[in-house]
């Protein structure tokens, strides 16, 4: 498609130089296919130097035909966008919101609400009838509890884990340069931490995968030394270990050696070539207690930083085991971030991204109430990501539980996806998912650092205006009865009336009730399988 838009391009040049020639050569009517030839070379020049529309420069002339039909059908192009191939729909009101926050665009809506009030599901947030004061800050949180000497002050929003490899250079320069803007983090991502991440400065997450990418030895193996080399870099601010993904959890990954160039074997610390190969599991530990040591140590090599994990809740009686291992051990991890089912990848088995995995409430949901019922809690912070684009989302998420929330689509749509679903092709069309320079030429960092701070920037603003509604003064104040969601057709109930929540300590009794005594009684910090 790119080649043929510029033999076009490359077409209306040549006409143009004929029209010309003849026209001096033969005679002067010539001139006149000069006029719509030389107008076509003028705009796709135009196209290919301009930096606002990626598509423009990597499609000159022929991308003007999705935006025509944008204009003249908005429909269509929200159709294609909105749906997958099977018909099911995206939300629109949360990409158009980032788009139009991005952007800068003004958001004020007219004839009110497009969702469907009366359906089952709907939810929405109790405001007050004494709102208060609109607070003009930068919302944070405090991350590293009292084992931790060099604590982080993250923002509610953040960018989660995309790897080096799976996103463009000029997709985590963008990025990153946004994250630095508007003083908020980027997670790395399980590929390494590589040039894209640190040359703007922006303040990082290391993602430690399963293949160690980054601080491995030449067996593959977690080397201590050479993640304490990079650990105690001032722009990484925590380091995070990847237990699982919520879209393909329990799953592993293979990069191809054919695309395993120099930089990606550079970053990844892999030979040149060969397939790089990212386990399903864990070699530095086999055990919940290993885990949370492997935990601790990371925090003492990094040099006090914060350090904790991320994971897909799956199976309740293993996270219950990390729990006692916490407890048995005494080692408190500084966070962990729950990861919803409903995540996105670049590429994964059907079966993984559809039916895999707890998703994001119901995960977030039991995590609380685990960490609440160990006593733990209050030693431990805990982030949600997965399908998180609005503030509605964010205040959802802490009213049952997170700290703070992390968002990968959204940020990605901030720096020009379009949902063109070529993630795993190498042809992503606006050159966010694909390391073909021809494609990755079209997204001009700087203007795309400037969306990603607008998205961030004007969702916080959402974020403070929305809090103020409801009547608090800070996020964190939301609670289970703020959020409400519709049932069934003639039944509203509150988040406090839908869902259980434990007391501190309740599942340190000796009698917990019901199925948390069955996942209780299955849970042992020597090994993850079920011990009943």
């Amino acid at each position: 498609m790119r080649v043929a838009s510029l033999l076009i391009w490359a077409g209306m040049v040549l006409c143009a130089a004929a029209c010309a020639i003849f026209g001096v050569l033969h005679s002067w009517v010539w001139f006149f296919g000069l006029i719509p030839s030389l107008a076509l070379v003028m705009l796709g020049l135009w196209d290919l130097t301009q930096e606002r529309h990626s598509i423009l420069r990597n499609y000159p002339l022929l991308g003007h035909i999705r935006f025509i039909c944008e204009s003249i059908r908005p429909e269509i192009m929200q159709y294609f966008v909105e749906n997958d191939e099977e018909g099911r729909p995206y939300s629109r009101t949360r990409r158009t919101a980032v788009y139009e926050r991005s952007k800068g665009i003004e958001e004020i809506k007219p004839f009110g609400t497009d969702l469907d009030v009366y359906g089952t599901e709907y939810e929405f947030i109790n405001h007050s009838i004494a709102p208060k004061p609109k607070q003009e800050l930068h919302f944070t949180v405090e991350v590293g509890n009292h084992q931790c000497s060099k604590p982080y002050k993250a923002s509610l929003l953040n960018i989660s884990a995309m790897s080096f490899g799976a996103l463009s250079p000029h997709a985590l320069l963008a990025l990153n340069k946004g994250a630095k803007m508007g003083n908020f983090y980027h997670d790395t991502g399980e590929g390494g931490v590589s040039p894209y991440h640190t040359h703007h400065g922006g303040d990082l997450v290391w993602e430690i995968g399963t293949g160690y990418f980054g601080c491995r030895d030449t067996d593959g193996q977690f080397d201590p030394a050479s993640f304490a080399e990079t650990a105690v870099m001032d722009q990484i601010k925590m380091v995070e270990i990847k237990v699982s993904q919520g879209a393909k959890a329990g799953h592993g990954g293979v990069l191809p050696g054919a695309k395993v160039d120099e930089e990606i074997a550079r970053v990844r610390k892999v030979p040149v070539g060969k397939d790089c190969i990212s386990p399903a599991y864990h070699t530095a530990f086999s055990t919940p207690i290993e885990m949370i040591e492997f935990t601790g140590k990371l925090r003492e090599l990094s040099g006090g930083k914060p350090a904790g994990f991320k994971l897909c809740i799956g199976r309740p009686f293993q996270f219950l085991a990390v729990c006692k291992a916490i407890l048995e051990t005494e080692i408190y991890p500084d966070f962990i971030v729950i990861d919803g089912a409903e995540g996105g990848t670049g590429a994964g088995p059907v079966e993984f991204v559809d039916h895999m995995g707890v998703p994001l409430t119901e995960g977030l949901l039991f995590a609380q109430n685990a960490l609440v019922g160990m006593g733990i809690r209050d030693k431990i912070k805990l982030a949600a990501s997965g399908k998180v684009a609005t503030a509605f989302n964010i205040a959802q998420r802490m009213a049952i539980g997170a700290d703070w929330c992390n968002a990968a689509r959204a940020f990605m749509f901030a720096v020009g996806c379009i949902q063109a679903k070529r993630c795993h092709t190498n042809t992503c069309p606006v050159g966010v998912a694909t390391q073909n320079p021809h494609l990755f030429r079209g997204l001009v960092v700087g203007d795309k650092a400037e969306r990603v701070k607008n998205f961030h920037c004007n969702t916080m603003d959402a974020l403070a205006e929305v809090t103020a509604a409801a009547g608090i003064m800070h996020p964190t104040e939301f609670t289970t009865r703020m959020i409400a969601r519709r049932v069934n057709p003639t039944d509203v109930r509150v988040y406090a009336d839908i869902y259980d929540f434990l007391e501190p300590g309740e599942l340190l009794d000796g009698n917990p009730s019901g199925r948390w005594n069955d996942w209780m009684s299955q849970a042992c910090t020597t090994t993850f399988d079920r011990i009943a």
